[in-house]
């Protein structure tokens, strides 16, 4: 069990899924670099391999910004600045916030299952793409990706210092939908795909490659009512 602050941040601007990037670097741009939270580079290059606090996404259109453990005290970077122009592929936006969501959230592993959508997972590195792609049956292909899944549910959970001790468990619910898409500029596989596993996890939080640009966003689809004011307090 492991209790986390997040923050969701909805502006009324909206955006296509494919300017998550230009919206990530016109952000950054408006903080500064000085600001490693919201980009997770070194200042003497090369990258922070650990979990993004900080997460660009859009929700139902709009540009907004998921905010988890030290990303919800990051964040006042951006609420500080004394304007909130920003341009982003040849326009400009001037932010506005449509909604503000800041709950403390009990990550655990339960007994039942939770079901969830997650939208354009990046599952696949350079190695396992071609294991992937070598599996001729769909069975084996599901089986590989759930384990895949378990595997980035474990990497979040280190990120935010939470010790599993509990078997996971990932079922998916219906064939994955493959989508191509691009992450820094290189084209990807990626998957939409419906799931249960035994582990809560609060919406729009990432999973897998890329989470800091979009990629990997939950959702949950069913929750148990008589679960939820134990999991989630405001």
């Amino acid at each position: 069990m492991k209790k986390v602050r997040t923050l969701l941040v909805v502006f009324q601007n909206q955006i296509a899924a494919h300017e998550i990037p230009a919206f990530r670097g016109a952000v950054i741009k408006k903080v500064g670099l000085e600001h490693i939270g919201f980009h997770n580079h070194r200042p003497e290059g090369g990258f922070y391999y650990e979990y993004p606090g900080i997460q660009y996404k859009t929700v139902r259109g709009n540009a907004a910004i998921f905010c988890i453990d030290d990303g919800t005290d990051e964040i006042t970077h951006l609420f500080q600045q004394p304007s909130w122009k920003i341009s982003i592929s040849d326009r400009e936006l001037h932010l506005k916030i449509h909604d503000l969501i800041l709950r403390q959230i009990t990550f655990n592993v339960w007994d039942y299952s939770f079901e969830y959508y997650i939208n354009r997972w990046l599952a696949l590195n350079e190695e396992n793409y071609e294991k992937y792609n070598a599996i001729e049956g769909a069975g084996e292909r599901i089986e590989f990706l759930e384990k895949i899944l378990i595997g980035n549910i474990l990497s979040m959970a280190k990120g935010i210092d939470w010790k599993i001790d509990k078997p996971l468990k990932v079922k998916f619910i219906n064939l994955p939908e493959e989508v191509s898409v691009k992450y820094k500029g290189v084209g990807m596989k990626a998957f939409n795909v419906r799931f249960t596993t035994n582990v809560f996890m609060p919406d729009y939080l990432g999973l897998g490659k890329g989470v800091s640009h979009g990629f990997g966003s939950l959702r949950m689809l069913k929750k148990k009512k008589e679960t939820e004011d134990k999991v989630i307090s405001a």
